[in-house]
């Protein structure tokens, strides 16, 4: 046994030893390839990048902005101390790699601990910026691991903080702390404060979420956290770190177009469209800029005092014309179309109904809204009235709960669940009883996804923003291809599912999103009026309006049939006024399965009709009760009789002698499954029939249909 550890410390030393050798050549080739000190300060790696909407027009220009170069002696030793506190406290004393931080940062991610910074060092970041992207690879991780030890061989401890405090992205296109401070505090950055280091120092983590312009709140939070361990490090007094950064004078941003809710989705998606690129380069978006402004004051004429309201606007295609995240893009930049999740109400009943389609439903068939018990769920309706037996268009358009409730649980929680991620749905989705009424959490631009593939009769839609990106020499690096469609649902559950949202438009309770042209759509709405849903469709385009509080507080009056179905139709007038009127199939071809006996086949009077019992038995007239409802259609099952049958001119009743058969052989083969009539098997036993098309009768109470 001793043999056998002395051999494996033995290759594992020369293990190591090999792995060493290999890191230092790695290391040594590195740093040969690094440019100058002064070649690195001269060179700006930051990209420009012009945004162009889907005809051409700049819409923003989204790029560096670059102030005055400090030497290190310029730098005001407060950001300095601030930018190590928070970013990499061990800099002065590692290699370029923190083994303490990288270990402690594997043991918090077991352990669940938040940590203030990430594993990177100041070296690796300054690595990762002149060098390499942000994708969070393994292979990406190595190089940044080599090029910050070549670094810091290759340079002092004091030129790698001055490249990294001058070449660090701060947020809002800034680059270095100079031009940091003057988009922030108008001020160059030699004349920082203690406080407005620690601001601009917080940024780093997460330039978009701490911004200044764009969170005070959060920008004052983070920097009492710098100050904090700007003072457990000992860099400022306890009486510094206790300075009043809510009195910091924050430069007054112009406004900003609700477009950058757009931008800010669309363009990090480029780092996985475009190979590694520093150059200049123009992105064409899908960004229609007059459905951009329509829908902006759509959102912002609607939403109720005290509310945010979010829209998502998609073309045929799934590309998308028109996003609003909010209601104030400087106020806030969350975009609550993409990110917030919140319940959808009604509006995901268009789950349930498809699922309740494809099962057997159509807009006809025949439902009954009763109180309703589910395993001891209870849903209501929002009347607090029951309406009795009505049809399945009626009770979609008035948004019946108990309906859906029955319909869900026939038809299976899961399956409707499994609808929802058919159509696009990303987010969890519980299968308990009250999700067929919305309670689970979702993102707007996702239902408003699922809209647009029943606007395209079933077939999936891909939402996407960018067309394609050029050089600034008009050279194509990137274009957008659509990608294989998929048929989610067949085309007579797509026209059924329309059949239902047009009614729930014209007479239901989307009334307020009518404009003048066939519009299809549905409205949802939360416990408490904490969210207001409609998502609905006319002409190709699909929009979604959500309004509702971040803090999720009730909002007096809040309805989906109210200001966000008058939204959808303020921003839909204009969205559609070039476009052809277009009028939805809702026309039903159903399948074989489902089709019913030919209708002359229930004419007369039930005594004069041949029938097959459910044991396949042929009953003759007058005989057994007719008048019941079998549960489910045998082909041929019932059969008029003009007089007599062939084989039985006298009428009697049908004995064992095939001669006096009140039936052919052929018909009674077919209709009790047998392949002949000689099979010898007996008369009540009955090969299992095809599959039922689902009976067209919710039974109340959680009880099968008869």
């Amino acid at each position: 046994m001793g043999r056998w550890v002395k051999r494996g410390l033995l290759w594992g030393g020369f293990a190591a030893i090999i792995g060493a050798l290999f890191l230092a050549v790695a290391v040594g080739f590195a740093a040969q390839s690094i440019p100058s000190f002064y070649q690195l300060k001269a060179t700006q790696n930051a990209q420009t990048i012009l945004v162009r909407a889907r005809d051409g027009t700049e819409i923003v220009e989204i790029g560096p902005s670059f102030g005055e170069w400090l030497d290190y002696d310029e730098i005001p030793q407060n950001m300095k101390n601030a930018m190590i506190a928070v970013e990499d406290r061990r800099y002065y004393s590692h290699f370029g790699i923190d083994p303490i931080r990288t270990t402690g940062a594997v043991i918090e991610g077991f352990t669940g601990k938040d940590r203030i910074g990430g594993t990177s060092t100041i070296t690796q970041q300054l690595a990762r910026n002149v060098f390499l992207n942000s994708n969070r690879t393994f292979d990406r991780k190595a190089r940044e691991a080599v090029l910050a030890l070549a670094l810091e061989w290759k340079f002092s401890k004091e030129q790698i903080l001055e490249l990294y405090l001058n070449k660090v992205y701060f947020g809002g296109g800034a680059y270095g702390i100079d031009s940091a401070s003057r988009k922030f505090f108008s001020h160059p950055a030699t004349t920082l404060a203690v406080d407005e280091a620690a601001i601009i120092a917080g940024l780093v983590k997460a330039p978009s979420r701490y911004s200044p312009t764009a969170d005070v709140d959060k920008a004052v939070a983070r920097a009492r956290t710098v100050l904090r361990l700007m003072n457990e490090q000992g860099f400022i007094s306890a009486s510094q770190a206790s300075v009043n950064v809510d009195a910091v004078k924050i430069r007054e941003s112009g406004s900003q177009n609700s477009v950058r809710y757009f931008t800010d989705w669309a363009l990090p998606q480029l780092d996985l469209l475009l190979p590694e690129t520093f150059a200049p380069i123009e992105v064409w978006t899908t960004i229609d800029v007059g459905m951009q402004k329509a829908a902006t004051a759509a959102v912002q004429a609607n939403a109720p005092e005290g509310a945010q309201g979010a829209l998502v606007s998609l073309d045929r295609n799934g590309a998308i014309l028109a996003m609003v995240g909010g209601t104030d893009y400087v106020e806030t930049n969350y975009n609550r179309a993409t990110n917030a999740m919140r319940q959808p109400g009604s509006s995901w009943k268009l789950f349930v109904y498809l699922a309740a389609l494809e099962a057997g439903y159509t807009p006809d068939s025949r439902v009954v809204d009763t109180p309703v018990n589910i395993d001891g769920w209870r849903p209501r309706n929002s009347s607090g009235r029951n309406a009795g037996e009505i049809n399945l268009r009626t009770a979609f358009a008035y948004s019946i709960n108990t309906v859906a409730a029955q319909l869900g649980n026939e038809v299976g929680f899961g399956s409707v669940a499994s609808m929802a991620r058919r159509f696009g749905v990303t987010t969890p989705i519980s299968t308990y009883p009250a999700m067929v009424l919305g309670s689970s959490e979702v993102r707007l631009i996702d239902m408003t996804r699922a809209f647009a593939a029943v606007s395209a009769k079933g077939v999936s839609v891909e939402p996407f923003g960018i067309i394609k990106v050029t050089t600034a020499d008009g050279e194509t690096i990137y274009e957008h291809e659509r990608g294989r469609a998929s048929q989610l649902v067949p085309d007579y559950v797509a026209a059924g599912i329309t059949d239902l949202l047009q009614t729930a438009v014209n007479t239901g309770t989307g009334r307020a999103a009518q404009i003048g042209r066939p519009v299809a759509g549905k409205t949802g709405t939360t416990s408490s009026n904490k969210d207001g849903y409609f998502v609905g469709f006319s002409s190709g385009i699909t929009t979604g309006v959500w309004m509702g509080r971040d803090d999720n507080k009730r909002v007096a009056g809040l309805q989906g049939g109210r200001a966000p179905a008058q939204a959808f139709a303020a921003y839909m007038r204009y969205a559609v006024k070039d476009r052809p009127i277009e009028e939805f199939d809702t026309e039903l071809k159903l399948p074989e399965w489902q089709l019913e006996p030919d209708e002359e086949y229930f004419f007369g009077d039930p005594d004069e009709y041949y029938f097959i019992d459910e044991q396949g038995n042929l009953i003759e007239p007058g005989y057994g009760d007719t008048t019941r409802e079998l549960p489910f259609p045998i082909e041929g099952e019932i059969v008029p009789q003009p007089g007599a049958q062939p084989g039985n001119q006298s009428g009697a009743p049908p004995t064992g002698d095939s001669s006096g058969q009140a039936a052919s052989d052929d018909f009674l083969n077919r209709a009790t499954g047998q392949s002949s009539p000689q099979s010898g098997a007996p008369a009540n036993e009955v090969p299992p029939p095809p599959p039922p098309p689902m009976p067209r009768t919710v039974a109340p109470n959680n009880q099968q249909r008869q």
